[in-house]
């Protein structure tokens, strides 16, 4: 009896060490995931939580779809496996990241790293204080304000989509806030010449959204605020490090990671040192910059596994060569895609100004608009899903982040090309 409840005991054990969903996303598609017991990588490492990972053995692409979605977005592929290796018993320590405290030694390390991986790739100086945050990029629409302006301070946004406009409105709660410049007339399909922005000379900080997820406008450079003591402060939640930023230009850049790095949940905002510690009296304790900073992201518990992610897609990032090769990378799909459009004699259109196209968000059109519905629904059955342009604009809208593959672009592509010669 003793042998029998042994060896059930170490077949239990077995089956929790080995064990792997056999997810089918695809419900067109049979199950085809699966691992074979010689193939899982052995979790030897102790709980100091310091040595690199185990490789971790890829699977096919062929049994993921292509996800175009706008965020939460699609995640690097072994990203995902590292965190399913990790998911049961991070690193041999007994636990999952979503289990341990967030004051222990192992989530310590971890968010440590996060940082010091960021810092490489941004090159971000010890003059800025890195903090992961909750409440997504909305709930720094009003922490921005509280903690750099006055009730009776101005301050600037040039408005060029539906986020740059909600943080405007957002702002103006606290502040005296004014959009200097707008192309909802346009359609906000352009950005203006900074030189015809006419900037306040006494504004606190000059807002812009770097990148407009909902219309696909995209800053290819950034302006300078005109009073000397402003600085200026960047939306980048959808193209954050998608490509090497000057962060020294910048008082203050924030971003939801649930587009390029990492799961929702988890805010991220770099801050000048020197701009906190004035927020004003109204401004809630989690809103304030130079609480969180002081606590280094832990004043109370934090998204510990979206932020354990980060740091996961981080070391990706880094793995590829940083944040210039990706932006190659970035560069080619996107032309790839545009290409596409613009050489399909007005079967597709992209409304937005060709300087000014983002690499990340592609909005299209078709010609015949009743298709449109009938494009996306054929792409779902190909396996490429969340392609529906926002709810406020419509028509179809392709976001390729990092993590997205260029197989992806160009299955996507040899779709757009099908779907036109059968509908000539």
């Amino acid at each position: 009896m003793a042998a029998a409840t042994a060896a059930t005991a170490t077949a239990a054990g077995t089956q929790h060490a080995l064990f792997r969903p056999s997810l089918n996303p695809n419900p067109l598609r049979s199950p085809t995931f699966s691992r074979s017991p010689s193939k899982i990588p052995s979790l030897s490492i102790s709980c100091t939580a310091v040595r690199s990972p185990p490789a971790t053995p890829s699977i096919a692409t062929k049994d993921r779809l292509f996800n175009f979605a706008a965020g939460p977005a699609t995640l690097p592929e072994s990203v995902i496996l590292k965190a399913q290796a990790d998911l049961f018993n991070y690193q041999g320590c007994g636990m999952s990241v979503m289990e341990m405290s967030h004051r222990g030694k192992e989530f310590d390390f971890i968010i440590k790293k996060a940082e010091s991986d960021l810092r490489s790739l941004l090159s971000i100086s010890s003059d800025y204080a890195v903090i992961f945050l909750q409440g997504g990029a909305t709930t720094q629409f009003a922490a921005l304000p509280l903690n750099l302006c006055s009730p009776d301070d101005s301050a600037d946004y040039v408005v060029t989509g539906s986020w740059s406009d909600k943080a405007c409105k957002e702002a103006q709660k606290f502040c005296k806030a004014k959009t200097i410049w707008s192309g909802k007339p346009d359609k906000y399909t352009k950005i203006p010449s900074f030189d015809s922005l006419e900037q306040n000379s006494n504004a606190k900080y000059l807002h812009i959204c770097s990148n407009e997820t909902i219309h696909g406008v995209e800053f290819k450079d950034y302006p300078t605020p005109l009073n000397e003591n402003s600085i200026l402060v960047a939306d980048m939640s959808s193209n954050f490090c998608s490509k090497p930023v000057d962060v020294s230009k910048f008082g203050m850049i924030y971003a939801g990671a649930q587009k390029n790095v990492g799961p929702s949940g988890v805010t991220i905002a770099i801050v000048r040192k020197d701009l906190m510690g004035s927020s004003q009296p109204i401004t809630p304790v989690m809103l304030d910059f130079k609480t969180q900073a002081d606590n280094a992201s832990l004043y109370n518990t934090p998204p510990c596994f979206a932020i354990y992610i980060c740091g996961l897609v981080f070391e990706d990032l880094l793995q590829q060569g940083g944040l210039v090769e990706v932006e190659k990378k970035n560069v080619k799909k996107a032309s790839i895609l545009y290409d596409a459009i613009d050489g399909s004699d007005g079967f597709y259109v992209c409304p937005v100004e060709k300087s000014v196209r983002s690499m990340m968000n592609v909005p299209f059109t078709l010609k015949k608009s009743e298709l449109e519905k009938k494009f996306i629904e054929e792409a779902a059955l190909e396996g490429m899903v969340q392609l529906k342009g926002h709810r406020s604009v419509g028509g179809v809208r392709a976001s390729i982040y990092n993590a997205m593959p260029l197989a992806g672009v160009e299955k996507l592509v040899a779709f757009m090309k099908d779907f036109q010669a059968r509908h000539p």
